[in-house]
């Protein structure tokens, strides 16, 4: 698959360098020379110094040909910008933009923008994490922290609200019992 990636910071250069072992043909775009080094070593794609938002940057790092587009800066705006260039301009069958706020998240998605807010991601992690363990999260948090809860059901399972629903049931019964 073709990629282009818009962003080499943290989380773009990971997911460059993921893509890359797995044999996509990945192209990275970013304004900052040295955020290339962010890219391991073994890194066999393409790097392009400009803005992910400029169509002559994007056209020279061949969006023409891209399957896929991954916006991917710190800039909810840009990344939604860069997302309608290659949807819209280019015909990129897939862009997807990070987008940390998730009212602007949502806004994207209403304009037809495949969205990842990691607000929302980083969040639900947590309280995956709280209610279940870190091992929970399927990764997100590592290592796990504190011992699996034994017998104890994640709150907000089923479970967890039977046995609630359970407990309230056998309060009133005894008070029913006390009051007679």
């Amino acid at each position: 698959m073709r990629v282009i990636i818009i962003g080499s910071g943290r989380v773009g250069a990971r997911t460059a360098a993921e893509l890359d072992q797995r044999g996509d043909h990945v192209t990275v775009i970013d304004v900052d020379q040295r955020a290339f080094s962010r890219l391991p070593a073994t890194f066999a794609g393409v790097t392009v110094r400009g803005s992910g938002t400029d169509e002559d940057i994007l056209r020279g790092a061949g969006a023409d040909l891209a399957e896929l587009l991954m916006a991917l800066t710190e800039g909810d705006n840009r990344n939604a910008l860069a997302a309608q260039l290659g949807k819209h301009i280019f015909g990129i069958p897939r862009v997807i933009a990070k987008i940390n706020d998730p009212l602007r998240a949502e806004a994207y998605r209403t304009l037809g923008l495949e969205t990842i807010c990691r607000t929302v991601v980083l969040a639900d992690a947590l309280v995956t994490a709280a209610s279940e363990g870190a091992e929970a999260t399927g990764g997100a948090v590592l290592p796990a922290t504190a011992e699996p809860r034994q017998g104890i059901p994640p709150a907000g399972s089923r479970a967890a609200s039977a046995a609630a629903a359970a407990d309230l049931a056998l309060g009133d019964a005894a008070r029913s019992e006390e009051g007679a």
